[in-house]
């Protein structure tokens, strides 16, 4: 019997089938990129169709963090936005609720519109791109269908990942390579380390409502780039500030899309981005 089965086979899904292994047998799966990982069983599941596996496996509890995360390309192609991030989750919902399993959706800082920061769980939601509008109608979904699913709200996800970059990633591996990068100084988020929103969400996992599983420090872009630089020993003169206006991103962006951790912070300690560049840091040294 699987007792927690972890959707989508992506940077956080593979943090929480690792962490929860150790104390659940754990189920992950995966959509178009097959993958193994030990001590987790793995299947192919698409949520946009049918989601029998979910039935099968009855689960007690049931993490959704499959997404299209592409905040341009879900501006580009809304009717694939709308299936993956909104009609996707709705299928896990009814699933979830047919078996009574526990449900916890994995959704985004962007449901707010970032004229403030620093956002509390309760705070009004009005997303300005249809990456936002999509996860926030997801959200709407799971709480009328599982009255007693778990929401966990979550900002910038870092960490390792060999299948997919990430902006930390993607920053050293600029940097390594000697190139210089311009990064926004104007747009402030919540980094998360991927390991860390994972033991979030396994200790709040029998929690019901909202919660902002994010790290604990507000920051913008580009003094995030600096702590990379300085965390990883790179050179940090090769970071060039500018401001969003001179991007030319297809979805509009929140500028300040932090999130206030204090509702999680009563069960688990986020962590700031100091302390989660150094927790990656010292993951890649066990890895190697």
């Amino acid at each position: 019997m699987t007792e927690l089965l972890v959707i989508g086979g992506g940077l956080l899904g593979r943090a929480v089938a690792k962490a929860s292994r150790e104390s659940f047998r754990t189920a992950l799966t995966y959509n178009s990129h097959p993958l193994q990982m030990e001590g987790c069983a793995t299947y192919p599941m698409d949520i946009t169709g049918r989601v029998d596996l979910i039935r099968s496996l009855k689960p007690e509890y049931i993490v959704l963090t499959a997404a299209m995360t592409n905040v341009d390309g879900c501006e580009e192609d809304r009717q694939g936005a709308w299936k993956a991030n909104a009609l996707g989750p709705k299928n896990v919902a009814s699933a979830a609720k047919d078996l009574g399993s526990k449900l916890i959706y994995v959704s985004t800082d962007y449901v707010f519109d970032g004229e403030r920061g620093m956002y509390r769980e309760d705070d009004q939601t009005s997303p300005i791109n249809y990456y936002g509008e999509s996860k926030l109608a997801a959200e709407g979904f799971v709480r009328e269908i599982c009255q007693d699913s778990l929401i966990a709200r979550t900002s910038v996800l870092y960490g390792w990942n060999p299948a997919k970059q990430n902006f930390v990633t993607w920053a050293m591996e600029e940097m390594k390579k000697g190139n210089r990068i311009n990064i926004v100084n104007d747009q402030f988020t919540s980094p998360t380390l991927s390991s860390n929103l994972a033991d979030m969400i396994l200790a709040i996992k029998d929690q019901t409502g909202v919660f902002h599983t994010c790290g604990s420090e507000r920051i913008n872009r580009y003094d995030f780039s600096i702590k990379i630089a300085k965390a990883f020993c790179l050179d940090e003169s090769l970071i060039n500030p500018i401001t969003s206006n001179h991007l030319s991103w297809k979805a509009r962006r929140p500028m300040d899309s932090s999130l206030d951790t204090s509702k999680v912070s009563r069960f688990t300690k986020p962590l700031n981005v100091e302390e989660g560049l150094n927790a990656m840091i010292m993951q890649g040294m066990v890895a190697e």
